[in-house]
C-alpha cells in the first residue's frame, strides 16, 4: 500500500463518525397525573402509600392536632453535628462541611436536585409605561424570560414577570420578588392574560384573597422606595403532577418522566426566581445587593426553598407556608409527610421523597425543616403566620413551624449573627401570642391575627428588613 492510499484510509477512518445517523428524539411523554406517580412508584418499587391526613377535623381519619401526640419523633437531626458525628465549632467548618452535607441531603432525598443542562433563559420586555398606583408615580415593565428550547421545540417554557420601580428613585431600590397566584394583570392598560388550566380548586380562596391583599403590599413597598417583582410561577412549570414532563422540568427532561432525584416544582419555582434575580442584577436602578423574595403558601414554600439554594438573596419573607416549608416533617400535627407523597402534592418534592410515605416515615428523614431555614443564615428570614380563626388553619402547625424556627437559630449565632433571642431548645419552645415581634436579629418571627396572607406582616418586615439594610422607613 503506498503512503498516499494509507494516508487517505487513515483521514476516511476519521470521518466515518460524521456519518454516524442522527440520534432522534424520543416523542414528548403525556401523563395524567395519577399516570406520572405511578411511574414514579414504580421506579422506586413501591406498591402501595399511606394515605394522607385529611384536613376536615369532622372527619373520622382527620388530622392529629392533640400537642400529646405531635411530637413521635422527638429527636430531630442536629444542625451543629455532622454526618459523622463530628461537632461543628466554627463557620468553616458550617461551610465546608455542614452546610455541604444538609444541601446534599435535601437535594437527594426532599427538593431535588436542579440538573445541570437547564436550557438559559432569555429575557425580552413586552411592554413599560408610566402608570400610578394610589397618587404614586411608578414605571412598570412587563417582562417575559424564555428558556431555550432549541432541543425540545414542542415544549415551551416562558418566565411571566412584572417589575414594577418607583419612578421617583434617584438611587438602586431594593426589590422584593413576589410569587404571585396568576397571570401577570397589572397595570390596567396592559391586556391581562387567561386563568391558567388545571388550577388547584382547593386553592382558589386563597388566590383571591391574594389578589385582594396584592394592592396593600405594593403600597407598602413602592411607598417605601422598594421595587416589586411580581412572578407567575404557573407560566414555567405547572402546579400538577401531569405538568412535570412539561414546563422548565420537562423542557429540560426533553419531555421524558422525572427520575428520583430531579427536581419538583419547588425548586424549579425556585429556579425561576434566580432566572429573576440574574435580569435584575442587569438593571442600574436595582440594588442588586439587597433582593428579597417573598411567598404565601405553597409558595412561601418555594420562597424557603429559594433562600436556601440561592445564596444571592438578601432576605426572605416566608409567609404561612407549612408542611415542606416551615413546619418540621417530623411533626404529627395537621398536614403530614402522606399528604405531601400524595397524587395531590408529590410535584412539588423530588420523586425520592415518595419513600417516606412508605415504606419508609417522616422519621427517616435524613434532614427537616429547621435545617432548611438554617440554610439561609446569616441572611435575613421572616417567618409569618396568620392565626387559624381567620383562616390560616391548623393544619400549617404555626407551633411547629416555631419550633423549627427557635432550631434554626443555631447557625445564624455560629455564623455571628442574631437569631430570635429565645435559645435553640426546639424541645421546650412555646410560640408567643400573636402579634409578638421576635424581630431583633436576622433571624424573625411575627404571628399576625389575619388569616391565609402575609399582607398584615408586611409593614413590619419592612420596617425590620430596612433596619438591616441602614435605610430609614417611610411608607405607613
Amino acid at each position: 500500500m503506498t503512503p498516499v492510499l494509507r494516508a487517505v484510509l487513515a483521514l476516511s477512518m476519521l470521518a466515518l463518525p460524521l456519518c454516524a445517523p442522527a440520534q432522534v428524539m424520543a416523542e414528548p411523554v403525556t401523563f395524567t397525573t395519577a399516570q406520572d406517580h405511578r411511574n414514579m412508584m414504580d421506579q422506586l418499587h413501591i406498591e402501595t402509600l399511606r394515605p394522607g391526613a385529611n384536613g376536615d377535623e369532622n372527619a373520622p381519619d382527620h388530622a392529629n392536632y392533640d400537642e400529646a401526640r405531635a411530637n413521635p419523633y422527638p429527636d430531630w437531626p442536629d444542625i451543629l453535628t455532622r454526618d459523622n458525628g463530628q461537632p461543628v465549632t466554627s463557620p468553616d467548618q458550617w461551610w465546608q462541611q455542614r452546610r455541604p452535607e444538609i444541601v446534599a441531603a435535601f437535594e437527594r432525598e426532599v427538593y431535588g436536585r436542579v440538573p445541570a443542562h437547564v436550557p438559559a433563559v432569555t429575557w425580552r420586555i413586552k411592554a413599560s409605561e408610566a402608570e400610578t398606583l394610589e397618587g404614586m408615580a411608578i414605571v412598570a415593565t412587563h417582562l417575559t424570560g424564555h428558556a431555550d428550547n432549541s432541543a425540545a421545540p414542542d415544549i415551551t417554557s416562558d418566565i411571566d414577570a412584572m417589575l414594577i420601580m418607583p419612578a421617583a428613585s434617584k438611587t438602586p431600590a431594593p426589590v422584593l420578588i413576589m410569587f404571585d397566584w396568576s397571570p401577570i394583570r397589572f397595570p390596567a392598560p396592559l391586556k391581562p392574560e387567561p386563568e391558567p388550566a388545571n388550577v388547584d380548586p382547593r386553592m382558589a380562596p386563597f388566590q383571591a384573597a391574594a389578589r385582594a391583599g396584592m394592592l396593600e403590599r405594593l403600597q407598602h413597598l413602592l411607598g417605601d422606595g422598594w421595587g416589586v417583582l411580581l412572578i407567575n410561577p404557573g407560566s414555567f412549570q405547572a402546579d400538577n403532577g401531569a405538568g412535570l414532563t412539561r414546563g422548565i422540568i420537562g423542557l429540560t427532561n426533553q419531555g421524558q418522566p422525572r427520575k428520583p432525584e430531579d427536581w419538583g416544582a419547588l425548586r424549579a419555582w425556585a429556579w425561576g426566581a434566580s432566572r429573576a434575580l440574574d435580569y435584575l442584577s442587569t438593571r442600574p436602578d436595582v440594588d442588586k445587593n439587597h433582593v428579597g423574595i417573598e411567598g404565601v403558601s405553597r409558595y412561601g414554600k418555594a420562597a424557603l426553598v429559594t433562600m436556601a439554594f440561592d445564596q444571592r438573596f438578601y432576605m426572605g419573607l416566608i409567609g404561612s407556608s407549612g408542611e415542606g416549608g416551615a413546619k418540621p416533617h417530623r411533626r404529627n400535627f395537621g398536614e403530614a409527610v402522606e399528604n405531601l407523597t400524595g397524587e395531590g402534592e408529590y410535584h412539588w418534592m423530588a420523586g425520592n421523597f415518595l419513600k417516606y410515605g412508605g415504606p419508609k416515615n417522616a422519621g427517616d428523614l435524613p434532614v427537616d425543616a429547621h435545617q432548611l431555614i438554617a440554610l439561609a443564615a446569616p441572611r435575613l428570614i421572616f417567618i409569618s403566620y396568620g392565626i387559624p380563626k381567620e383562616g390560616d388553619a391548623k393544619w400549617l402547625d404555626q407551633q411547629g413551624s416555631y419550633m423549627a424556627t427557635v432550631a434554626a437559630g443555631s447557625a445564624w449565632k455560629l455564623l455571628g449573627a442574631k437569631d430570635l433571642g429565645v435559645g435553640n431548645d426546639y424541645r421546650t419552645a412555646q410560640m408567643p401570642p400573636p402579634l409578638t415581634e421576635l424581630m431583633d436579629g436576622q433571624l424573625a418571627w411575627r404571628q399576625h391575627v389575619g388569616g391565609h396572607t402575609d399582607t398584615p406582616n408586611m409593614a413590619s418586615f419592612i420596617q425590620w428588613a430596612d433596619r438591616h439594610m441602614g435605610r430609614e422607613t417611610t411608607s405607613k
